[in-house]
C-alpha cells in the first residue's frame, strides 16, 4: 500500500551502506550524542558552508580594479536613470 505524504512530517530517511553507518556510530560514541544529533549538525554545518560559499561573489582581480574605479570616479548619469529618479516619489 503507497505511503501518503505529509507536509508536515519533520523526519527524513536515508539509505546509508552498512560500513558508512558504522563508521557514523563510532564518531557518535566518541562525540558522546546520538546519531541524528550527530548527522543534524554536521549537515547543517556543511549546508550553511555550501549557501555561504554560493552567496559570495567571485571576481578577477581586472575586475574588482574596475570596480574600484567605478566608485571612486562614477560615470554620470544616462537620461534613463535621470528619468528613473524624476520619477521617484517626493520625500517630505
Amino acid at each position: 500500500m503507497p505511503r501518503i505524504a505529509v507536509e508536515d512530517n519533520s523526519r527524513m530517511s536515508l539509505r546509508i551502506r552498512a560500513e558508512e553507518k558504522a563508521l557514523l556510530l563510532r564518531a557518535v560514541a566518541l562525540n558522546h550524542t546520538d546519531l541524528t544529533d550527530f548527522v543534524i549538525r554536521h549537515a547543517l554545518l556543511a549546508a550553511k558552508a555550501v549557501i555561504k560559499e554560493a552567496d559570495h561573489v567571485r571576481i578577477s582581480g581586472r575586475d574588482s580594479l574596475r570596480v574600484l574605479h567605478l566608485l571612486e570616479n562614477p560615470p554620470a548619469p544616462n537620461k534613463k536613470l535621470l528619468a528613473a529618479a524624476r520619477a521617484l516619489p517626493k520625500l517630505s
